[in-house]
């Protein structure tokens, strides 16, 4: 029987809404989801001002309404034109909140943007980027983990029954590794990503039948090869390809850009980006690529290798909060495992923040600080990851240029 180390993020506890103060408010811009106890519980609120506001804007979901959660039984009509929650007063209080109290918060209200998992009968808790607060608290501890890794407590564990069943029940040691390997700082930012990778792939091949070795052996190889350096050449060897990182970027933007309303938040960072680039002029693709280029070299670049827990703790928190590699299908243990595919979500995701923040950097030069990277990421965020068609529409675009392997992916993460 050997012992494993059960890492559960403890930051989340960290987080109060700031309410008014907050300047990019969860109340305006989004769709609003009401569970069911939440929905009955307002229509037992007496006639009022308050039960008018309720039945005018709460609209039941159609019944079997396809891809529907059981959180969503109703929603919130918001109003325009800035698709703000009727309920939100102009302190930038919640009306029902107010006047009702927070028990009468529905639980997306109540919860947002903490994200709570039970794995293993362990309770996960992280925190949602979309809100400014939240992305502030993640993204600025240098120590973010030292808390969370310490008070891991190690637990027994049988190994042989877990060889005779799924990856799935590799989990634990597999977060362990996962998180050992984004915070060794050995491999610059974009190598890490590529271990990552490769390790995700192996994994799937190994879920599939594929591969004919256990997860406890690719798991002992990998640390092995991660830490004698085995990798490196190889790595090396795939180069950087400034203009397919900047055509594809162009094309992920163009999917939420082509669809939907956008935030002046949103708008100002694609401004900065654009004009970083160059990209409003009729200048040529190669002065746009030289552009880039420089952005990356001498103002982005720079910042990180200061601030390189920024970053870290973006993938620190995807890999908490999305459950990764497993995602949602950890709980289903009839389903695929696709890590490979959950690793080419991240990366494309990770490829989007990273190449938004160059352009940002490039705008405002040696200015540029911590609070325009957490604003970037937050943006990114609030507008791309909440999206399941525009991650599955991303991760086609991959799919269809030839991109969704190690070699493709890499050349869209390494500058």
């Amino acid at each position: 029987m050997n012992k494993i180390k059960l890492i559960r993020p403890m930051y989340a506890e960290r987080f109060r809404c700031i309410g008014p103060a907050c300047e990019d408010s969860c109340c305006i811009g989004w769709t609003v989801a009401i569970d069911r106890d939440s929905y009955e519980k307002y229509q037992a609120i007496p006639a009022g001002p308050l039960r008018s506001l309720i039945d005018a804007n709460i609209v039941r979901a159609p019944e079997n309404a396809a891809g529907a959660r059981p959180g969503e039984f109703a929603q919130i009509r918001l109003t325009p034109p800035e698709l703000r929650c009727p309920f939100l007063s102009h302190e930038s209080l919640c009306r029902i909140q107010v006047e009702r109290g927070e028990g009468f918060l529905s639980q997306v209200c109540s919860t947002f943007p903490r994200a709570t998992h039970t794995i293993d009968g362990q309770v996960d808790r992280t925190l949602t980027l979309s809100c400014p607060e939240a992305a502030r608290i993640v993204l600025l501890d240098p120590h973010l983990l030292v808390e969370t890794v310490n008070a891991a407590r190690p637990v027994p564990w049988d190994q042989a029954a877990a060889d005779a069943s799924a990856p799935r029940s590799y989990f634990w040691p597999i977060r362990e590794f996962l998180i050992a390997l984004i915070r060794n700082r050995s491999y610059p930012l974009w190598q890490r990503m590529f271990l990552l990778g490769t390790f995700c792939r192996r994994l799937e091949a190994i879920a599939h039948g594929q591969l004919d070795r256990g997860v406890s052996a690719l798991l002992s190889d990998f640390s092995f090869a991660v830490a004698a350096g085995n990798l490196r050449a190889s790595m090396e060897a795939i180069p950087a390809d400034l203009a397919l990182q900047l055509n594809t970027l162009v094309e992920l933007l163009k999917l939420r850009v082509n669809n939907v309303q956008l935030s002046p938040r949103l708008m100002e960072t694609l401004k900065a980006f654009i004009h970083a680039i160059q990209m409003e002029t009729a200048t040529t693709l190669d002065n746009q690529i030289a552009r880039y280029g420089s952005a990356y070299r001498n103002y982005y670049a720079p910042f990180f290798e200061k601030h390189p827990y920024i970053l870290e703790n973006y993938l620190l928190n995807a890999i908490f909060g999305g459950l990764f590699p497993f995602g949602a299908k950890l709980f289903d243990p009839a389903a695929a495992q696709q890590p490979a595919r959950e690793f080419a979500l991240l990366a494309t995701k990770f490829a989007l923040i990273k190449g938004l923040l160059i352009g940002v950097a490039g705008f405002h030069r040696e200015a540029f600080s911590a609070e325009h990277a957490v604003r970037t990421i937050q943006v990114v965020f609030k507008h791309f990851e909440h999206n399941p068609k525009q991650l599955d529409q991303a991760h086609q675009l991959l799919v269809s240029r030839g991109l969704d392997n190690a070699r493709g992916l890499t050349m869209l993460l390494r500058n």
